[in-house]
């Protein structure tokens, strides 16, 4: 049975939408679309593109123009009424292909070619920007200001001892190779080619098994490649304004079962944390692929922290680009998860800190919700505010031309939002505004209905907890968001929603450790806004603590599972298919004394989760208010009695009122999907891919 492409949605519905095309009058019907990305997407003046003719047209002498050149050569007609192939000189802008017999035009097809080094859809690029291509394994120098440079290979082999080692494909192949089972029968050896170049301003690298002596054709790839990605997403958060480098791509599990490899420095969190980048680094990376390999089946992703909530965040706001995801040491997002959660921490440790009453690491838990008595992911996450906030972040983000208040305050500004000030915009002194609203929260208010804290710490709390200004310094007064930027952090993406999460397969790998900021509560949040977006979480998969082979274990099971998927030729919606194709022994569970059960009362019971700061004011489970509506203070309201003082000092600390959690958050709205920042802050949808007419 022939292998059906399992295509990105972006592509697949330029494909699947041509025979509903109005057709030119008196002319037979003819198609034009792009295979490797969508037709006004396109970078580096290539595409890949298919032509698809009536049978009437078959024997016919079909002309390519781009715009009035003839690339009809570049074209191979791989089925009678069908022809591919990869048509270059695009110049960048507005391109038109068009196909023609004996002079008559039968279809057109706009196509906008974007440079190599971006952007796309993620507006002005930072500047400044410093080139990273003499980093070993060395590009050499760039060679404009967007830090392209030549693209560069070099092979490797594994050796029989399980290690890589160096090989020079003008010499014999080692006697020490490892030998692969090669499609068909027989064996292969185990030479894997890497690709270093550039894309987006970043410096990518793509692994995948080589057989010496033979090229790479994109229409007839190899038969030991299966046409299978694996992009890897680096951890961490950073706001660098420089090139950077990709994670490593050699993963041994994934290329012994045919996967390509492939990462990039803008797809590592720690450096550049902006998921819109990312997003547009992963097209033109998965482009750049198609063109030079081949078609792809599926992509999956993976990472962890910081390279985990890229994955969650490109997959709602950005669907088709991931089929499937890998996520460890779970986040949700940037905004609602570690930038809210460390300036909470910040807040209730500066109230601690300045308060006379004693606060035991018991009271500190419970007020986090992390339970226990360790309190370093308060001691921890209070420190890490910098990271985000803070314009003088300590990195020197942008070298010498950093912010410094005192010697450079017209400086770049090392804060999250500044990296991301095309989606966010920035006020008359060019600052991006704090993403960050505590007014009416009630730090602590289950661990005081608990008991875990006094009525008097629950006050205290609440009376000195402050908040922080733009500049990232504490101040009396709790922080406030416009509603206009509450409602834009919905609408972008910011806040993942599970819309679009519910078109890929996800299987995450959670730890055990509440002592931790990469505590296991993160899965619970995720599985929350699926299940209030789309009234289930059925594409979503965790394993609690799974033995350290998980990662072979995870890519061995997605692998099937999105296969399973490619295989179902239904005309249902690909989240149906996703939950319908999922195989039965892929379940969530744990591991307990070395074996996986799935029963999940027995998991939580051995491995309890904890909560987080903003679930013990009282949030629901996704934890995805980023700014509350108000209710006014009522005394009768709590199972607990103040004292007249208390009382006092409540109305002085909620002049407003306090958080009603039972309303939705001021702003919220869906994310609308595929937004383009080219014309300013705030987006605007991209539209439906160009067709041929």
């Amino acid at each position: 049975m022939k292998r059906r492409l399992f295509l990105p949605a972006l592509v697949a519905a330029l494909v699947a939408t041509q025979s509903g095309l109005a057709l030119r009058a008196q002319t037979p019907q003819v198609t034009i679309a792009t295979l490797s990305t969508r037709a006004d997407l396109v970078t580096g003046g290539d595409v890949l593109l298919e032509v698809r003719l009536p049978q009437a047209l078959a024997q016919q002498d079909v002309r390519i123009l781009r715009d009035d050149a003839d690339v009809t050569a570049m074209l191979t007609r791989v089925e009678p009424t069908r022809l591919v192939g990869l048509v270059t000189g695009l110049r960048d802008g507005e391109n038109t292909i068009t196909a023609t017999v004996d002079g008559r035009m039968l279809a057109t097809l706009p196509v906008t070619s974007h440079p190599r080094g971006g952007p796309l859809f993620s507006g002005p690029q930072l500047e400044p920007w410093e080139c990273s291509t003499t980093a070993e394994p060395s590009l050499g120098p760039a060679q404009d200001a967007q830090c392209n440079a030549p693209t560069q290979f070099r092979f490797v082999y594994r050796s029989t001892s399980g290690r890589f080692q160096p090989w020079d494909p003008a010499s014999p192949v080692p006697a020490d190779v490892e030998q692969l089972p090669a499609p068909g029968g027989g064996t292969m050896p185990y030479i894997v080619r890497i690709e270093r170049g550039t894309l987006n301003r970043g410096i990518h690298e793509i692994a995948v098994l080589h057989a010496p002596g033979r090229g790479w054709d994109p229409l007839a790839p190899p038969e030991f490649w299966g046409r299978k990605l694996l992009l890897k997403f680096g951890g961490g958060t950073g706001q660098q304004y420089r090139q950077g480098t990709p994670v490593p791509v050699l993963d041994d599990n994934a290329l012994r079962r045919g996967f390509a490899v492939a990462s990039s420095s803008m797809l590592v969190n720690g450096q550049h944390a902006n998921f819109i980048t990312a997003a547009e680094t992963a097209l033109m990376l998965k482009e750049h692929i198609i063109e030079t390999y081949g078609l792809l089946r599926y992509t999956i992703g993976e990472g962890g922290s910081g390279g985990a909530l890229l994955q969650y965040l490109i997959a709602d706001a950005y669907p088709g680009i991931l089929d499937g995801l890998r996520p460890t040491q779970d986040w949700q997002d940037s905004v609602s998860g570690a930038y809210r959660e460390f300036v909470d921490s910040a807040v209730v440790m500066h109230a601690i800190e300045t308060s006379p009453l004693t606060y035991t690491d018991r009271d500190r838990a419970a007020i986090g919700g992390w339970g226990g008595t360790n309190v370093n992911i308060f001691n921890t996450e209070s420190r890490r505010v910098v990271d985000y906030i803070r314009p003088d972040d300590g990195t020197k983000c942008a070298g010498e031309a950093s912010y410094a208040p005192d010697t450079n305050p017209g400086g770049v500004r090392c804060t999250f939002q500044d990296f991301m000030a095309s989606i966010f915009g920035r006020d008359d002194q060019g600052r991006a505004p704090l993403l960050f609203d505590n007014v009416g929260i009630q730090y602590g208010l289950l661990a005081a209905i608990e008991g875990t804290i006094t009525v008097e710490q629950f006050v205290d709390l609440n009376a000195r907890a402050g908040g922080f200004d733009i500049d990232g310094r504490w101040q009396p007064e709790r922080s406030r968001m416009s509603p206009e930027l509450a409602a834009r952090l919905y609408r972008t993406g910011q806040i993942t929603q599970g819309r679009g999460l519910a078109r890929v397969a996800i299987l995450a790998i959670r730890g055990t450790n509440n002592d931790d900021y990469h505590y296991p509560y993160r899965t619970v949040v995720n599985r929350a806004r699926l299940i209030a977006a789309n009234g289930h979480a059925d594409n979503h998969v965790f394993w609690i603590e799974p033995p350290r082979n998980a990662g072979a274990d995870t890519l061995e099971a997605m692998d099937r599972w999105l296969a399973a998927v490619e295989a179902d030729d239904s005309p249902d919606d690909i989240s149906v298919k996703i939950v319908r194709n999922r195989p039965a022994d892929i379940q969530s569970g744990c591991w307990i004394d070395g074996a996986f059960t799935t029963d999940l009362d027995r998991c939580e019971a051995t491995y309890p989760h904890a909560r987080e700061p903003r679930t013990m004011a009282g949030d629901g489970p996704s934890i995805s208010t980023m700014k509350c509506q108000l209710k006014p203070l009522d005394r009768s309201a709590y199972p607990f009695t103040f004292t007249d003082e208390q009382w006092q000092r409540m109305q002085q600390a909620f002049p407003e009122g306090v958080c009603d959690f039972s309303k939705p958050g001021v702003g919220v709205q869906p994310t609308v999907e595929w937004l383009t920042y080219r014309n300013g802050p705030g987006g605007e949808p991209l539209g439906p891919p160009p067709v041929s007419r």
